[in-house]
């Protein structure tokens, strides 16, 4: 795969991405804000190119990707942190993404009178797909439990009388509301990450990745702002707008004026405009950003 530090590789380096799910789509949403599309629009296909030269995506089940990162074979990944926690794997967790934010609890029957899980009875039946993290947990408190692996949906089986408690994820609690379920300890916080296999978490292409994922995040919620101002005019604005640092100035070839333009809020944008005319500000205008790298 070419050097590990210091230059791009010549062969595509594999990003395993989720293939389903609820991480599915924020992820290839994140990918496309920061170049990354894919080239091959049949989701049959497992192994796909991108516009970036570099990375070739590779779709795997989410709860495979830490497993797939730790061999070494594929560079890089983003999963859910409750699927790295559980695997185990000897991964790195370079970056928490904005998304799939959400926690892995142990929920009860609301019909039941348990409030805690310390009230659970010895050899409860808990039903889930984190099993590691289920016998780590209640091995900590001291609780014999039986867990029953489920791949799928756990919440009906309460209901079904063949589980006591779940281990499962709860992004707003409406499922579990609605198979009358009641969450009673909070095992982990969760949120998709961006993991990479140690070898390359040095390599050039994965701080450039990281670096791009950060600039999107940083834009969000800003503006770039550009005005033209007569020089007498010029110091009453540069006291109104606010900047990253400090605003730009340079100098127009015609006529005693400047132009500035500086990184703003996109909050009280409306408000800043007004008191930037005010100070003598004109021509200005309101642009977006893609990417904010500092």
């Amino acid at each position: 795969m070419g050097q590990l530090q210091g230059q791009w590789t010549p062969i595509p380096m594999l990003l395993a991405v989720p293939n389903k799910g609820r991480l599915q789509e924020p992820v290839l949403k994140l990918l496309e804000a920061v170049g990354i599309r894919p080239l091959a629009s049949d989701e049959r296909a497992l192994v796909v190119p991108t516009t970036w030269r570099e990375i070739n995506l590779i779709r795997a089940r989410p709860e495979d990707i830490p497993f797939i990162v730790e061999s070494g074979r594929v560079w890089a990944g983003i999963t859910g942190h409750d699927y790295v926690v559980e695997s185990g794997a000897n991964v790195r967790e370079v970056l928490e993404l904005d998304f799939g934010r959400g926690k892995l609890v142990v929920a009860v029957p609301k019909s039941s009178d348990i409030s805690s899980v310390e009230q659970l009875p010895p050899g409860a039946r808990v039903a889930t797909k984190f099993v590691n993290i289920a016998y780590s947990y209640f091995g900590e408190l001291g609780k014999r439990v039986r867990v029953i692996r489920v791949t799928g949906s756990v919440e009906v089986l309460p209901q079904l009388g063949i589980a006591d408690a779940i281990l499962d994820v709860m992004a707003t609690g409406t499922t579990l509301e609605v198979h009358g379920l009641v969450p009673v300890a909070t095992v982990l916080e969760t949120s998709a990450r961006l993991i990479v296999n140690p070898k390359y978490e040095e390599h050039e292409l994965t701080k450039m990745l990281v670096t791009f994922v950060k600039g999107y995040y940083a834009a969000q919620g800003k503006k770039m702002i550009f005005l033209n101002v007569p020089a007498d005019k010029l110091e009453a604005v540069l006291s109104v707008l606010p900047a990253m640092e400090a605003p730009s100035v340079t100098k127009l070839a015609k006529g005693d004026v400047y132009e500035v333009f500086s990184v703003v809020p996109e909050e009280g944008l409306p408000d800043l405009v007004i008191r930037l005319k005010q100070a003598g500000a004109k021509d200005i205008v309101v642009t977006s950003i893609e990417k904010l790298i500092s």
